[in-house]
């Protein structure tokens, strides 16, 4: 396989289930994507990463090029090589991070200039050079570099955003160029406004990319505005290609986001949650560090096969993270990412079978049942 292409196999209501090949492997869809900020997956050894489930991992081009450096990455093999993971890679374009230094950075027609949150040294972002900081780091998915306003934000704002993005989706078409087995990924912006949606959409079809982000959402707005922009949002996008909601989110999220035609996702909640002793499971989340847990024999979820559920007691799991052993972050992060991959496989074998509106009744059933009582 020396191309990147994408295939879907089964749909229900507005639901699918398909595959993205790359010459790295086979991104089974709908896919969470594990965050690995910094070349790393926190408290994860890659092949766990694997174990859990996972298909496709996303770095951070900010983080990167500001740690070690895109150039390092580069002049040692990649990205796939530096970090020991042989499977595909997504990287953002670093918009997002640089939208949250909103007091340490100037906005021009030209790109951003901004502070390091590191050492306080100067950089600058534009389309071009976020696409060349992500051809040394060798990412098999790119993103256009967009910028991406907080919300709330006025509807004068969010249209400035929104076209600022669309010019910078053109120039990171056009400084992409032909790149035979890496895709790159427009991003749609526009708030919770629909006409600017559309516009939006209209505008990176005409351009033309490999897969399309919704992006813009999960930055403040609540889920009940970001389900209302999915309504629509994702019909306004091509059939035949990826779509990929970026920074989402909860369980609860993630599954309102595939039943409205969302085919991929990330966000860095299992991991951060896993490091602060929050363990999401079946029943809803279960904060480990309460007091209830301290002499509990049982596990966390009986049904769970993760090695923190078949081999320690929440007894266990509440003494080290009240121990700040680093084998707390360890053990509750890979439960919470095998978590999240259960889930995207439990999708898309309901959609696959045409069962998706029974799964999803009983994924709420259960969580609105709450945790196991104490003894």
């Amino acid at each position: 396989m020396s191309r990147f292409s994408f295939t879907l196999s089964a749909r229900d209501g507005r639901a699918r289930t398909g595959a993205i090949s790359t010459p790295r492997g086979e991104i089974r869809t709908p896919a969470f994507m594990p965050v690995g900020t910094a070349a790393t997956v926190k408290a994860m050894m890659p092949e766990s990463v694997r174990a859990t489930g996972a298909d496709i991992l996303l770095g951070n081009t900010y983080h990167l090029m500001l740690r070690p450096g895109a150039e390092r990455i580069g002049r040692l093999g990649g990205l796939h090589e530096f970090m020991n993971w042989d499977r595909p890679i997504l990287t953002d374009s670093g918009g997002f991070q640089v939208m949250s230094l909103a007091d340490l950075r100037k906005l021009t027609e030209d790109g951003v200039t901004f502070s390091s949150h590191v050492d306080g040294s100067r950089h600058f972002l534009s389309p071009e050079t976020s696409m060349e900081i992500q051809r040394q780091l060798g990412s098999d998915i790119v993103m256009a570099f967009d910028e991406c306003p907080a919300l709330p934000a006025t509807e004068e704002r969010q249209a400035e955003a929104m076209r600022l993005s669309m010019r910078w989706a053109q120039r990171s078409r056009d400084a992409f160029g032909d790149r035979p087995g890496h895709a790159l990924f427009g991003i749609m912006q526009g708030g919770v406004i629909r006409h600017l949606r559309e516009e939006s959409a209209e505008a990176l079809k005409s351009i033309g990319f490999d897969g399309y982000a919704i992006g813009g959402l999960a930055v403040g707005e609540g889920q009940e505005a970001m389900f209302g922009v999915l309504d629509y949002a994702t019909d306004l996008l091509p059939e035949e290609q990826p779509r990929y909601l970026m920074g989402v989110g909860k369980p609860d999220d993630v599954v309102g986001a595939v039943q409205r035609g969302v085919d991929m996702m990330d966000c860095v909640l299992p991991s951060r949650s896993g490091r602060t002793g929050q363990a999401w499971t079946r029943r809803g989340q279960v904060n480990i560090k309460n007091a209830r847990h301290a002499d509990d024999p049982r596990p966390l979820d009986e049904d769970c096969k993760c090695p923190a559920c078949t081999g320690y007691s929440r007894a266990y799991l509440h003494h080290v993270f009240r121990a700040n052993e680093m084998i707390s972050g360890m053990l509750l992060t890979w439960h919470n990412l095998h978590y999240y991959q259960q889930i995207m496989d439990g999708m898309r074998r309901a959609i696959a079978a045409g069962q998706l509106t029974s799964w999803v009744e009983d994924f709420h059933r259960m969580r609105d049942g709450g945790d196991i009582p104490p003894l």
